[in-house]
């Protein structure tokens, strides 16, 4: 008699198999993210995807969950064994999406990696970081809900890394030159980009909600619909992709970089967030009844406020990531909180009781989905176990208020490294793996010289 694990495989495969008659698909592409959010894994013919899928036979190495955003790997392999070879991909039948741009029927499906030899997952695979902080609140009957809200901006084909990236000329024949927050008419500028957009996005299930026109020139927001973390992960890991691709099929660039231009708003990820009764879906932020925030809502604040900086490697990944956190800059430098400001890192918007949520704002879009996603609910978590107590709401600005937030990105692995707590909550093999990584990344940036450099100190100093 099959096991249960080994029926629900199966029936994993059959799912996956009909998608794929049905469909007509003719290859298929399987993918994984690692620790930049960068799509990994193997395009293949829809038949031997079907039989590997079946037999553990779509194998990658264990050392891409390490791999630096420039292409190398760390000396220090932590969290890895170099020894240990390959991993198998194991995918999430409820992931399975066509792909639309393609010419050929292809689909794509979002996949887990486990070790072969014990069947257990790869820790420090960034989808397995979500899925262990959602087992402890599952383990407590909370479910949390989460809305991603993605900043990008458009810029023109940039093939030179030493020039500055530029606004894109749009249907009138000209760059935007002046701030068009919320503007309609510089949004429609790039119509025909976004009609596409959403016809990507629609075929492939992504449920984008509202469309924005953000500070920065040519810099626009995309609001995702509510809805559980994992699946809101994978659907901005793949919106990032479809925007991206609808850009070079209108000969631009589309760019999640935190700050990509000198003197333009940075961009973010806001992530609002609530937590709910698992059983009856009741808003546990909020009572019904009164309207006002539980002891809760408060606990998941204070830990908010305590334990992001010691995350904020996940919320700020890169070294660029740091530049957008300045005060005056649309983004915050501190863990204050407060009702409807948006110039905290926390901010509660005007809501009803059973809508009742926290907005981080800390998050760069320039962040895996899957870590920063994470990263916020762990913080939660860790505010609601230990019952922490925040401090007041504040009023006014934020930014006459100290920045303690890290400035920069050894800063914060400092602070990750120091946090007991959130090692234990995201895994010590992780943490140890991110360490790496980035301390690699930062060993790599510091090898270059800058322009800035160039300009201010050659005949100066």
């Amino acid at each position: 008699m099959p096991s249960d694990k080994g029926d629900k495989a199966d029936k994993g495969v059959e799912a996956v198999k009909r998608f794929i008659q049905e469909n007509n698909i003719e290859e298929v592409e399987c993918l994984v993210p690692d620790m930049a959010g960068i799509a990994r894994g193997k395009i293949l013919p829809a038949s031997k995807f079907l039989r590997g899928m079946a037999e553990t036979g779509l194998r990658i190495p264990e050392q891409i969950f390490i791999q630096t955003v420039t292409g190398d790997y760390p000396d220090d392999e932590a969290g890895t064994d170099p020894a240990a070879g390959d991993v198998y991909l194991n995918p999430d039948p409820e992931s399975i999406r066509i792909v639309p741009w393609y010419e050929e029927p292809t689909a794509q499906i979002i996949a887990d990696a486990y070790h072969l030899e014990d069947e257990t997952p790869v820790e420090i695979a960034s989808r397995r970081v979500l899925g262990r902080i959602l087992d402890l609140y599952a383990e407590r009957g909370w479910k949390p809900i989460v809305a991603p809200e993605l900043e990008f901006y458009l810029v023109e084909v940039n093939t030179d890394a030493d020039y500055p990236l530029i606004p894109p000329i749009g249907r009138n024949g000209r760059r935007e030159t002046s701030r068009q927050a919320y503007g309609v008419d510089a949004v429609n500028e790039f119509d025909p980009l976004f009609e596409e957009v959403y016809d990507f996005c629609e075929a492939q299930g992504i449920e984008v909600d509202t469309l924005t026109h953000e500070a920065g020139a040519a810099q626009m927001e995309m609001n995702f619909n509510h809805g559980e973390p994992m699946d809101l992960a994978d659907q901005t890991f793949l919106f990032k992709r479809t925007v991206r691709e609808a850009g070079h099929r209108h000969k631009v660039y589309a760019t999640f970089m935190a700050k990509p231009m000198e003197g333009e708003p940075g961009s973010s990820m806001h992530i609002h967030q609530s937590i709910v009764d698992a059983k009856t879906g009741k808003n546990l932020f909020a009572d019904k009844k009164t309207e006002e925030n539980t002891p809760l809502f408060l606990a998941y604040i204070a830990g908010l406020q305590k334990y992001l900086p010691a995350v904020m490697p996940l919320m700020a990944p890169n070294v660029n990531s740091y530049r957008r956190l300045r005060p005056g800059a649309d983004a915050p430098i501190n863990t204050h909180w407060a009702l409807d400001n948006r110039t905290v890192g926390l901010r509660v918007p005007f809501s009803s009781a059973q809508a009742r949520r926290v907005e981080n704002r800390v998050a760069g879009a320039d962040a895996n989905p899957y870590l920063a996603i994470a990263a916020t609910l762990a913080c939660g978590y860790l505010g609601m176990t230990e019952e922490l107590e925040p401090t007041r709401p504040i009023e006014g600005s934020a930014y006459r208020l100290a920045h303690t937030l890290p400035r920069t990105l050894y800063d914060a692995l400092y602070k990750m490294n120091g946090s007991r707590s959130m090692k234990q909550v995201l895994g010590e093999d992780f943490v140890a793996a991110v360490t790496a990584v980035k301390n690699d990344e930062l060993d790599a940036y510091q090898r270059v010289i800058s322009s800035w450099e160039r300009e201010h100190l050659l005949l100066n100093v």
